[in-house]
């Protein structure tokens, strides 16, 4: 018999909608709503539909628990904010408050476990898998008594398989671009086992989906956990890609997992990352690529990641450009002239290489912009349509470098150019033809070309912590 669906994990990707007309989107938003808290949060059937539009309803009540969940703020209404968040790629299991194991708590009876990998993925050769899965498996032995030994022949207490669509466990894959993987909490049969979707793309990297991370997270569920609301948890649900090589688990899904099978005995390096303390609470006002390099502003310094260095360096503004002013709200590389602009109020400063022009500032205004604008929030030019695109409050202006003036159109709503990344952009960069917008703590991996968010990043992502 199949084990319960909150045994196991599903990475998905939930759809999204284009509306019609407002009667038509608040309709749309709430069914889809219902069927998302159904799923997630345990809505039934009989408390949704009908009871939707009370003030007090097991829908605005789950509603309210969503938000609370999310760290959004509770309402119990559906706002907008709530339906862009449901609509993020996330993991297919119901949500739960920091770690979390299963109910009743499933957990192996032996500490020395077995895995078998059943078949491959022709995405990755069989060693680069072979290396993911028993790094995966690493994770979690590096902080707990458990040990992990592969065998081939006979079956293991974890199978690991890759498969399409119907594949034999009831919680058929969805395709491309769907749900991810699943997993299968402690025990027998089918429990503990791990599947990933082969119509996605595995990789050892960053681009697709890095099996590494998926499996330990993965690995988690079998072994036990559910999920995390820590943001920064491996069993958080949402995926979002971190350099294996910098990977450490977080304190969070240790504490977990050492609640079901205690500490290792022998004494562990720290499995939290030293975080500098300047990596810790910051808001990004501005970010641009520069030559290759990658800066970041906030109020008085920006950090300078520089591809060939493991280190981000750290630097005042002041420093290094004495004419410009702190602050710095927007920037943007316009590779044609090799130069650099940054915003603050109603001016922007020109840098030619590493020297600030000498006719900056210039007004907004001359750029087309309405004299209803004060500032830009944030700015980015897109490679693939030459095309600027300057975020102001929840509107975006698309600026023409070729013909050097706005388009018609301007400005136009976040929310119909950039679906998924919330009603506010305070700072954006595009590398390897995919734009990086920020809000306020969280990041977004966003293609122009598909017109949606491919993944969910942490926020500190690019400073490697």
């Amino acid at each position: 018999m199949c084990q319960e669906l909150h045994e196991g994990l599903a990475w998905s990707t939930v759809p999204r909608y284009t509306f019609a007309s407002p009667a038509d989107s608040e309709e749309k938003d709430a069914k889809f709503a219902e069927e998302y808290l159904k799923k997630y949060y345990n809505l039934k059937a009989e408390g949704s539909h009908h009871s939707r539009m009370k003030i007090s309803s097991p829908f605005t009540q789950k509603i309210s628990e969503m938000q609370s969940f999310f760290g959004l703020e509770v309402t119990g209404k559906l706002d907008a904010e709530t339906v862009e968040m449901m609509q993020l790629p996330r993991c297919g299991v119901s949500d739960v408050g920091e770690f979390s194991t299963f109910p009743g708590k499933p957990l192996w009876k032996s500490k020395d476990l077995t895995y078998r990998i059943v078949n491959y993925t022709p995405d990755m050769t069989k060693e680069d898998v072979d290396t993911a899965i028993e790094k995966a498996f690493k994770v979690w032995s590096d902080v707990t008594p458990l040990t992990f030994r592969r065998i081939f022949d006979t079956v293991a207490d974890i199978e690991i398989s890759f498969a399409e669509k119907v594949h034999n466990d009831f919680y058929p894959f969805d395709g491309q671009h769907g749900t991810l993987a699943h997993a299968f909490g402690p025990g027998n049969n089918i429990g503990g086992d791990a599947h990933f979707d082969e119509d996605e793309t595995w990789t050892p990297g960053s681009n697709g989906y890095n099996l590494f991370l998926v499996a330990a997270h993965e690995f988690g569920h079998s072994l036990g956990l559910s999920h995390s609301s820590d943001a920064n948890a491996l069993m958080y649900p949402t995926y979002h890609y971190t350099d294996p090589k910098q990977f450490k688990l977080p304190q969070d899904d240790v504490n977990g997992i050492q609640s079901l099978y205690g500490a290792k005995q022998r004494p562990v390096e720290p499995t939290q990352p030293s975080t500098p303390s300047t990596c810790q609470n910051i808001t990004f006002s501005a970010a641009t690529t520069f030559r290759g390099e990658m800066l970041f502003f906030d109020e008085q310094k920006f950090w300078r990641k520089i591809p060939e260095n493991t280190e981000v360096e750290n630097h005042l503004i002041k420093t290094f450009w004495p004419s410009l002013p702190t602050g710095i709200q927007a920037a943007y590389e316009y590779l044609e002239s090799d130069s650099v602009l940054l915003f603050k109020g109603a001016k922007y400063w020109v840098l030619s290489g590493y020297e600030v022009s000498k006719d900056s500032p210039k007004s907004i205004y001359l750029l087309g912009f309405s004299k209803t604008v004060k500032k830009v929030d944030a700015a980015v030019h897109d490679q693939e349509t030459g095309k600027t695109y300057f975020f102001v409050e929840d509107t975006y202006w698309s600026y023409d470098e070729e013909k050097k003036r706005m388009d018609s159109d301007s400005p136009k709503k976040i929310s119909v150019g950039f679906p998924g990344v919330g009603n506010k952009i305070n700072a954006a960069f595009q590398t390897n033809g995919l734009l990086y917008l920020f809000n306020g703590h969280r990041q977004y991996e966003f293609s122009t070309e598909k017109k949606r968010v491919t993944r969910t990043l942490k926020y500190t992502s690019w400073l490697n912590c």
